[in-house]
């Protein structure tokens, strides 16, 4: 029963190791196009997630499979930077709920935004 154990824990740490890696990669790549997304402050999730390439959600959701909790002061400082205030809070919140983090919810809120039009109709009056 020991030995089993072990190997759980040791393959679920593979499993971190690779998310952190995959997601620090992902982000370095990515991080100038980031940098130059002229997103509103006051943007909500849906309307923020118009803005944004799916990488990003890709690499917060791989962030937080690796780290665990330790996700969300990361990922509220990554998403401060890049000015993504509408991104940050629900960042930390769902980085700190417990049993969440094999759950890609960044990508499928990108999804939802993108094939359901979510947040869209903000965007379109202000450029009107």
């Amino acid at each position: 029963m020991t030995d089993y154990l072990l190997s759980i824990v040791y393959w679920l740490g593979i499993l971190m190791l690779i998310g952190v890696t995959l997601a620090a990669i992902v982000l370095w790549l990515i991080w100038q196009r980031l940098r130059s997304l002229n997103v509103p402050p006051t943007a909500g999730f849906f309307e923020t997630m118009h803005y944004l390439p799916i990488a990003l959600p890709i690499a917060l959701d791989l962030l937080d499979l690796g780290l665990d909790v330790l996700a969300a002061p990361i990922s509220w400082v990554i998403l401060d930077r890049l000015g993504l205030r509408g991104l940050r809070n629900k960042a930390a919140i769902e980085a700190l709920i417990p049993f969440t983090q094999p759950i890609p919810v960044f990508t499928i809120g990108w999804l939802i935004a993108r094939l359901t039009g979510v947040g869209k109709t903000i965007i379109l009056e202000e450029q009107q």
